[in-house]
C-alpha cells in the first residue's frame, strides 16, 4: 500500500519554524560567546537563505510594507530601551552621565551636519530627504548593541565603554526624533508654503521632549510604587513575573504616544526611574532578562525580514556613490565626532576609541526612516532605504566581526574573566 506524501500545511511550516527560531533564540548566545561573530550577523544570513529558497515567495520589503515596518521595528525598540534603561547600574546625574551628554550634545548633532551635507551636495539628494537620512543614521541602535552594553542589573559590567554606548542608545533614540520632524516640516513647507520654524520648535523639540520625560517620569514612579513599595502581600514584585516590565513599556509609550510625546524618551525615562524605586531587588534582574529574551525573539523575527529584504532587491537602487558615503558613514563620521566629543574626557585612549567606534547602526534607523517616509512624500525613498539599509548592513558586519575581541580585551584590561559566570546568557 502506497502512502501519498502530501505538502505539509503552512500553517505548520510556520508553527515548526517558529519552534526552531526560539531554540536558536536561546542557544546561539551560547555558541557565539567566544567567537569573533554576532547573533544579528548570523540571523541575517538565516534570513537570507530562507528567501532564498524557491517555495517562499514573500518578499519583506520595507517600501512595499511601509505601515507594518513602521510599527514592527517601533515594538522591538521601545522593548530594547526599556531592557536598556534596567540594567543601568549606575544612578543617573548631571556628573555621573557626563560621556552621555557629551555623545548626545557633540557626536550626534556633528553626525546630523555632516550626514545632511554628504546627502546633499555629494549624493546629490534633495536637502529634505539628506536631512531625513541624516536624522535615521546619526543615533546609534539599542537593539543591535547589546554586545557592547552593560551586562544584567549587579552584574559588575559598567566600565566607561559599555556605560556610555548603552546609556547614548537609550536617549539618543529620542533625542533625533525632532530633526525627523524638522526633515517632514521642510518637506511639507516646501509644497504648503505655511511656516514651520515655530510649531516645529515648541511643539516638536520644548513640548514633545518636556512631555516625554515628565510622562516617562512619573509612569516609572507608579510601577516603581506599584512593584516595591506597596503592602507586602500586593507588591508586583512578589509576582516573580518579569513580564510587568513589558507592562511599564507598553503603558509608558501608549501614554505618550496619546499626549504627543517622544515615546521612546518616555520609555527609557520610565525603565531608569523603575529601577531606581529599588535598585538593588532581584526583581530587577528577572525584569531585564525577561525584557531581553523578548526584545531577542523580536530582534531575530525582524533581521530574518532584513535578510529577506536583501535578497529580494532593497539595495538594488544603490549607486557607487552611495557605498563609498555608507563607508565614510561609519568609519569617518562617527569616529571622528564621537573623538571630537570626549576630548578632555578621564579615559584611556583605546577606551575613547572603542566608545567612537562602536556607533552601531541598524533597527533603530529602519524605524526613523520609515516613519519619515510614512509621513513625507518624497521620490527618493527606494535609495534611502537602498542607503539606510546598506549601513545597517556593513555596520552589522563590521561591528559584529569586532565586538567579541574589543569586548573581552576590555573585561581582561578591567581584570574581569570574559568567561566567568557572570558573563552568562539569561
Amino acid at each position: 500500500m502506497h502512502q501519498i506524501i502530501s505538502t505539509p500545511d503552512p500553517y505548520i511550516l510556520i508553527l515548526t519554524g517558529a519552534g526552531l527560531l526560539i531554540a536558536l533564540v536561546a542557544w546561539l548566545p551560547l555558541a557565539l560567546k567566544r567567537l569573533p561573530l554576532s547573533l544579528p550577523v548570523v540571523c541575517i544570513a538565516i534570513g537570507v537563505v530562507i528567501f532564498s529558497l524557491p517555495g517562499v515567495t514573500l518578499r519583506p520589503l520595507p517600501i512595499t510594507y511601509p505601515e507594518v515596518t513602521e510599527r514592527f521595528t517601533e515594538i522591538v525598540v521601545i522593548i530594547a530601551l526599556m531592557g536598556a534603561g534596567l540594567k543601568l547600574d549606575r544612578p543617573f546625574g548631571w556628573a555621573k552621565w557626563n560621556i552621555t551628554w557629551r555623545l548626545l550634545a557633540v557626536t550626534m548633532p556633528l553626525g546630523i551636519l555632516a550626514i545632511t551635507a554628504i546627502g546633499g551636495w555629494w549624493l546629490g539628494l534633495s536637502w529634505v530627504a539628506a536631512l531625513l537620512l541624516a536624522a535615521s543614521l546619526a543615533p546609534t541602535d539599542p537593539v543591535l548593541a547589546s554586545d557592547v552594553q552593560v551586562g544584567p542589573p549587579k552584574s559588575g559590567e559598567e566600565d566607561e565603554v559599555r556605560f556610555g554606548l548603552t546609556s547614548e542608545a537609550g536617549l539618543n533614540d529620542g533625542f533625533a526624533f525632532p530633526f525627523v520632524h524638522l526633515a517632514i516640516a521642510l518637506g511639507l513647507a516646501a509644497t504648503t508654503g505655511e511656516p514651520w520654524a515655530a510649531q516645529w520648535l515648541l511643539y516638536n523639540v520644548l513640548w514633545e521632549i518636556f512631555a516625554g520625560v515628565l510622562g516617562g517620569w512619573l509612569i516609572g514612579r507608579l510601577f516603581g510604587w506599584l512593584t516595591f513599595h506597596v503592602p507586602a502581600d500586593t507588591r508586583l514584585s512578589k509576582t516573580g513575573d518579569g513580564l510587568i516590565a513589558i507592562s511599564a513599556t507598553f503603558i509608558s509609550y501608549g501614554v505618550a504616544e496619546i499626549l504627543h510625546c517622544y515615546g521612546f524618551l518616555a520609555v527609557f525615562v520610565t525603565a531608569l526611574t523603575l529601577r531606581r524605586s529599588h535598585r538593588d531587588h532581584e526583581f530587577n534582574r528577572q525584569m531585564h532578562d525577561l525584557t531581553e529574551q523578548v526584545e531577542r525573539l523580536a530582534m531575530m523575527v525582524l533581521l530574518l525580514l532584513f535578510g529577506g529584504a536583501l535578497v529580494s532587491g532593497v539595495l538594488l537602487p544603490l549607486q557607487w556613490i552611495d557605498v563609498a558615503a555608507a563607508i565614510v558613514i561609519l568609519l569617518v563620521v562617527r569616529p571622528l565626532g564621537g573623538l571630537i566629543a570626549l576630548k578632555g574626557f578621564r579615559a584611556s585612549q583605546s577606551e575613547k576609541r572603542m566608545i567612537a567606534f562602536f556607533g552601531i547602526r541598524g533597527v533603530g534607523s529602519f524605524y526613523y526612516l520609515a516613519y519619515g517616509l510614512n509621513h513625507l512624500e518624497i521620490d527618493e525613498g527606494a535609495r534611502l532605504w537602498a542607503i539606510v539599509g546598506l549601513v545597517a548592513l556593513l555596520s552589522i558586519l563590521l561591528h559584529g566581526l569586532t565586538v567579541t575581541p574589543a569586548m573581552r580585551m576590555l573585561d581582561r584590561r578591567h581584570g574581569r574573566n570574559p568567561d566567568g559566570a557572570d558573563r552568562s546568557i539569561p
